[in-house]
């Protein structure tokens, strides 16, 4: 199903790196969905002055924070399972999606060949590329039972923990596992009709 018709897109709300404190409420910025967060996260890295709290719009436990706006069109629309307790504020240049889908499900999917094909076309390039809620909602994504997204994301977190942990063996063995991640995650994301997969 096209992502419009089983969630909804919120915007973020404005806010600038001098919004970011040491205390106050827990805060998304789109920057930090490239360079701080990875595929899900139940911390923060910066808090919201409270002052601007209450002009925000906040992900709740369980809804995908997506980018929207970046330095090239390849990295738009990456999404950040938000798992936290406490809404988070999320920046401008993200949506929100809010949907019944398992969110570490919806994560990994947005880091699919199969999903960046089809957004690409609807990314607007400039100084800064951006995409639309509407673009972003063109994309379709497979829907197997709720208890098959939780084994699939369950598999490719494995996947993802051994790729991220430069201690678990030498550069040649996380390159492989890397190549093996994106493997399986593009089988097990596209369903093809014609063969099975084998994990």
């Amino acid at each position: 199903m096209k992502m419009s018709e089983i969630g909804t897109f919120i915007r973020g709300k404005r806010f600038v790196r001098t919004d970011i404190v040491n205390d106050g409420v827990p805060c998304i910025h789109y920057g930090d969905m490239y360079t701080y967060y990875g595929l899900y996260a139940a911390k923060s890295r910066g808090m919201l002055r409270s002052e601007i709290a209450s002009k925000m719009r906040y992900a709740q436990k369980n809804d995908v924070v997506i980018v929207a706006a970046g330095e090239n069109k390849e990295d738009i629309g990456i999404g950040l399972a938000w798992l936290g307790n406490e809404p988070a504020a999320v920046h401008d240049a993200c949506f929100i999606f809010r949907s019944d889908l398992y969110p570490q499900y919806v994560s990994h999917y947005l880091r699919s060949n199969y999903y960046h094909k089809q957004i690409v076309k609807y990314v607007s390039e400039g100084k800064i590329c951006s995409i639309s809620a509407k673009g972003l909602g063109n994309a379709i994504i497979p829907i197997p039972a709720h208890e098959e997204q939780v084994r699939i994301a369950t598999l490719l977190n494995k996947f993802e923990a051994l790729v991220s942990d430069l201690s678990q063996g030498l550069p040649a063995e996380i390159t492989a596992v890397q190549e093996q991640y994106e493997y399986y995650r593009n089988k097990l994301l596209s369903f093809p009709r014609n063969e099975k997969i084998s994990a």
